[in-house]
């Protein structure tokens, strides 16, 4: 009798916008420490490349790549850079966002240009960077988008409508994504996270506010990276193969979809 043996994990190449700092920074130094290949896209170049630094002294593998998702020209330049040097993309996580430098104001007192601004980067920026980049996973008929919304969608959260307002339309588009992709062997999920702590500083956010968000979740504790980097990297795996056009909360039971 011959005994097989058991396969490896497969190495993808996978993408990761807003990285050089909080959450995508994480996403991208898990999918490293996981063994894949990782994009690291920003426009902030001195951290960006702290992180990929970072990611190649633990004996991962870290691509940085400074691009604008909100930039046509930007974005198809980092696609074919990337088809240059991988010849595909497997996993592509749209989490780039304008979010910590919004003032919480009551939504009369919204300037048209931030408002024009934050739907641009967080609705366009997703739709450019899913354009540019599904065609490499078309090539190979397999792919994983995880398009990261948010849970202040599912609550309404006021004082941040043009922020809520993106991160609505962002789920929106992972529904109508999935139905045109599914064809070609690519799901598309959305992550709603909550309120999660992480290096980058919140100056409208208070004491005060954080314990009330931490009272009303059904786990009473503060989010972090790491609550919400596991269900990224389900969403990015053949574990997910059969879950398309979804949308997860991950808040500590704040929101119920």
């Amino acid at each position: 009798m011959i005994e097989q043996s058991t396969p490896g994990p497969v190495q993808r190449v996978i993408v990761v916008t807003g990285a050089a700092q909080g959450l995508g920074r994480a996403y991208a130094l898990r999918f490293a420490a996981e063994g894949h290949r990782v994009v690291a896209m920003d426009i902030q170049k001195e951290a960006l490349e702290s992180v990929a630094a970072e990611v190649q002294a633990a004996g991962g593998q870290c691509l940085p790549l400074v691009a604008d998702v909100g930039d046509e020209a930007s974005v198809a330049q980092a696609a074919a850079h990337v088809d240059a040097a991988f010849g595909r993309c497997d996993v592509l996580v749209n989490n780039a966002a304008i979010f910590s430098t919004i003032k919480m104001r009551p939504f009369e007192q919204i300037p048209v240009d931030e408002w024009m601004r934050v739907l641009h980067v967080n609705v366009t920026g997703t739709f450019l960077m899913t354009r540019a980049f599904a065609p490499l996973m078309r090539r190979h008929r397999w792919g994983r988008i995880v398009n990261v919304s948010s849970a202040a969608f599912v609550m309404g959260r006021p004082n941040y409508l043009h922020y809520t307002t993106s991160k609505a339309a962002v789920v929106g588009m992972t529904r109508s994504l999935a139905r045109e992709l599914g064809v070609d062997g690519i799901t598309v999920n959305a992550l709603l996270p909550g309120a999660t702590d992480t290096e980058i500083p919140r100056e409208t956010v208070t004491p005060e506010q954080k314990r009330q968000q931490i009272a009303m979740r059904c786990i009473q504790r503060e989010e972090g990276p790491r609550d919400l980097e596991g269900v990224v990297s389900f969403l990015a795996s053949d574990d997910s193969a059969f879950v398309t056009g979804q949308s997860f909360v991950v808040d500590g039971g704040y929101c119920f979809l």
